[in-house]
């Protein structure tokens, strides 16, 4: 194996730097991950993975940072912007073009670069063969960190929201850029604006969110798509139905993991995630006969019923492989609500708690615990204890009647397994704001304190219930910290007769076990970049008892050694909060905090978000302050930047 640098030239001149990563026998397929998380420091630990793939898939793999960001040139002017596609088409035609390469290339990567395998593959480049999406989505609308059923998502504000921030505003590696790395640097701080921004004013669906967004549009893909997703992670929903209207070669792994590595998630069981990509790459880059195409295309974890924990170590179930989706033995069960009754919801701002975050990952970024406390302040439907195990595989379906007293409000939805023992386990969930009912392109107000026919999609879920365990269905006016409260709160009323939850149900015998999967190399904790030394990880959730509100406190960082002489030190704080009784006032604050020391310079990012909210509008303040310390700074010194706009909530 050899490693190489290259610089490659974008037609405006732009110069984005990549690392290469060549096998002993050429020329040979190119894979390629495209990322703006600085593949020199921040990410430097992807390099293990890279190097598995160019040994053991004979695989040639680029690792790009994308325009803006890391060791390139240029400004990162917002998430996947037609400028970097057309960046990584380039990037794709010259990869194809080396005397080292055959000519073939595939497109692989976790989140963001999952993301835009996804989009540049709606794109057709001529060489692009193969891709791999890892925990991505088909809708950025309806499926991304920003909004979730209508409703802004608001502890996501804290998190990678304001980190991106931060992460945008370092410079590019000195070592690697040369002498003018600083006016790069400069150039970056002054001209890279806070993404976040554009986000919040862009409310609704359309075709901002549309730019990026496979559905419904799926027949643009023809390379060969293998997708990889989670049960814990927040692109669940993705999976299954990108799998269905794709028609290319396509398969799909499922497993029980949250947003992270296969070989590590918070919950396991894992697997090797490796083998896979090399065997699917192969075939569909250099013809290998190796079988991966006559296999079951699904493999699906089967969760069965597992006490909730917020670091679950393993989730219990099997693998099974299924020949199409949906499949032959898939049935529908409705469960009704029994009785004429019209039943009472009182809009709390803080329900949700239990429920944390729709997208797991590393801790505080943690898993749904026990639902008791939230189901106690919800409206609760439940049936008896089941007599016989009970599969599900699929969207869980709502429907019921409501009225509500204000022209806004959310319909917060949770599908628990109740143990023997009182126990309530998240199956899925759901969140819709009702003014979003019929459309998120154009919503429309309720009429207040007239009835209204609800449906609602919960997320994609695979659950085995078990004997003597009850079906639970929690309905709520919030789904706090996971979205942003509804601006007024008051009550929602319920026809009980109108309740219909409709289950995906297996029926029959299940199919054979998918081929195996292998399982994660041995694995030293120490290797992984930001498990170096870790602070103290903060996961709290906290009421004011006589303020009458409720806020939940996060902080996490690492500390470790990164190429080129470098020490890095990450750190992340959030508090997000809300009146129980007001639910329109509610905050979210952010702080991200990188340093970089290199031989040559001592620098670092600090971003802070502020989000506040009323019955009417957002007010969002952004600060960044960007320092280079020692006497080798050369005046740059502090640079502070500050961002202030109040956004209007459009029926939000």
């Amino acid at each position: 194996m050899e490693e190489r640098r290259a610089w490659i030239a974008m037609p405006d001149g732009v110069r984005l730097a990549a690392r290469l990563w060549l096998p002993d026998r050429l020329p040979a397929p190119v894979v390629l991950e495209a990322l703006p998380y600085r593949m020199d420091d921040l990410t430097s630990s992807y390099a293990s993975e890279y190097e598995r793939l160019c040994d053991e898939g004979g695989l040639a793999v680029c690792r790009l940072d994308i325009r803006g960001t890391g060791s390139s040139q240029g400004i990162a002017l917002d998430e996947y912007t037609p400028q970097e596609h057309a960046d990584i088409c380039e990037v794709i035609t010259w990869l194809a073009a080396q005397e080292w390469s055959n000519g073939r290339v595939g497109m692989f990567g976790t989140s963001w670069s999952g993301f835009n395998s996804i989009q540049v593959a709606c794109l057709r480049p001529p060489a692009l063969g193969a891709i791999v999406p890892i925990y991505a989505t088909d809708d950025r609308y309806t499926d991304d960190v920003h909004y979730m059923g209508g409703a802004l998502r608001a502890i996501d504000l804290v998190d990678w929201v304001t980190y991106m921030i931060a992460c945008n505003a370092l410079p590019p590696v000195p070592a690697l850029a040369g002498d003018g790395w600083r006016d790069e640097w400069r150039r970056r701080i002054d001209e890279t604006p806070p993404w976040v921004l554009r986000w919040l004013e862009e409310q609704t669906d359309g075709p901002y969110w549309r730019h990026g967004s496979l559905r419904p549009g799926y027949e643009r893909i023809t390379a060969a798509t293998m997708i990889v997703g989670g049960w814990a992670d927040g692109y669940r929903n993705a999976t299954l139905r990108a799998f269905e209207a794709l028609r290319c070669p396509k398969r799909l792994v499922l497993g029980p993991w949250s947003h992270m590595s296969t070989a590590t998630s918070l919950p396991g069981p894992h697997i090797d995630l490796v083998p896979e990509l090399c065997r699917w790459f192969g075939r569909w880059l250099r013809d290998d006969a190796n079988g991966i195409d006559e296999e079951p295309p699904i493999a699906v974890f089967a969760r069965r019923s597992t006490r909730p924990a917020p670091d679950l170590a393993e989730v219990r179930g099997e693998w099974r492989a299924e020949p199409t989706w949906p499949p032959e033995r898939l049935r529908t069960a409705t469960l009704s609500a029994p009785g004429e009754a019209v039943d009472t919801i009182a809009v709390r701002g803080d329900v949700g708690v239990t429920a944390w975050n729709s997208c797991a990952g590393k801790l505080p970024w943690g898993q749904p615990g026990d639902q008791r406390r939230d189901d106690a302040l919800s409206l609760v439907y439940e049936w008896d204890p089941l007599d016989a195990e009970l599969e599900v595989l699929g969207y869980p379906r709502l429907r019921l009647r409501l009225t509500a007293e204000t022209p806004v409000a959310t319909l917060a939805a949770r599908l628990c397994d109740v143990f023997p023992d009182g126990t309530s386990a998240l199956v899925s969930r759901g969140t819709l704001n009702l003014a979003h009912r019929t459309s998120h392109t154009d919503p429309v107000p309720l009429a207040p304190g007239t009835p209204v026919d609800i449906e609602l999609e919960l997320e994609a879920t695979s659950w085995l219930f078990e004997p003597g365990h009850r079906i639970r269905l929690a309905i709520a006016g919030a789904d706090w910290p996971n979205t942003w409260p509804p601006p007024a709160g008051g009550e929602l009323l319920v026809e009980r007769a109108s309740v219909a939850l409709t289950l995906p149900i297996l029926a029959g015998p299940s199919p054979s076990p998918p081929p195996s999967l292998a399982a994660p190399p041995a694995r030293d904790d120490a290797d992984e970049a930001g498990d170096g030394e870790q602070p103290p990880i903060v996961w709290r959730v906290e009421d004011d008892v006589l303020g009458r509100k409720t806020r939940a406190v996060t902080a996490y960082g690492s500390r470790y050694d990164a190429p080129f002489g470098a020490r890095v030190e990450e750190d992340y704080e959030g508090e997000v909060g809300v009146s129980i009784v007001d639910p329109a006032h509610a905050f979210a604050i952010g702080v991200a905090r990188y340093r970089v020391v290199w031989p040559e310079a001592d620098v670092s990012a600090d971003a802070r978000l502020e989000v506040r909210s009323d019955e009417e509008r957002y007010e969002v303040a952004v600060v960044l302050v960007v320092e280079e310390r020692g006497e080798a700074a050369d005046g740059l010194g502090r640079l502070e930047r500050r961002w202030k706009r109040t956004i209007p909530r459009h029926l939000a």
